[in-house]
């Protein structure tokens, strides 16, 4: 279910610090993360051999940090603030992300999203930063905080 809030442009700025989500669950596979490691070629035995990450102190397979990261985009459009008329967003970068909590295969992930700013960028076109921190089902501290920018485009 979508949280996402819309408001007119000029009053954005009010939007800053505010807590949006929690958003929906997702649940990280193993066969997703094995896609994952084939696509990147990441095939890290902690990514893709449960019975050798299993003796381990991980205790079994985990998710590659980039798939965790990579759930983002999809947060971004589950909860936040976006202005009135937005037509599209546009992946504009990540300024900071720290890894914390390793993802165990089978476990469900979910975001809380934090306003940081938004800049105007020209005519139309607004860059919105936002704190992202992943939560994992059961575990006490976040799977990852990442700040990342979203490119506003408005309708004409």
């Amino acid at each position: 279910m979508s949280k996402l809030k819309t408001v007119p442009v000029a009053e954005l700025q009010a939007e800053i610090g505010k807590i949006f989500g929690p958003t929906d669950w997702i649940r990280i596979t193993q066969d997703q993360v094995t896609q994952f490691a084939e696509m990147t070629r990441d095939k890290s035995f902690i990514h893709t051999d449960p019975e050798a990450a299993a003796k381990t102190p991980l205790g079994g397979t985990v998710a590659h940090g980039a798939l965790t990261l990579s759930f983002c985009a999809w947060f971004l459009s589950q909860a936040g603030v976006l202005p009135e008329g937005i037509q599209m967003g546009l992946n504009y970068g990540t300024d900071r992300v720290r890894f914390i909590t390793p993802v165990k295969t089978g476990k469900r992930i979910r975001a809380r999203l934090k306003p940081m700013s938004f800049t105007e960028k020209g005519p139309g076109k607004i860059l919105m930063k936002y704190e992202i921190t992943v939560e994992i089902e059961g575990e006490e501290k976040p799977a990852l905080v990442a700040e990342q920018l979203v490119l506003a485009v408005l309708a004409n």
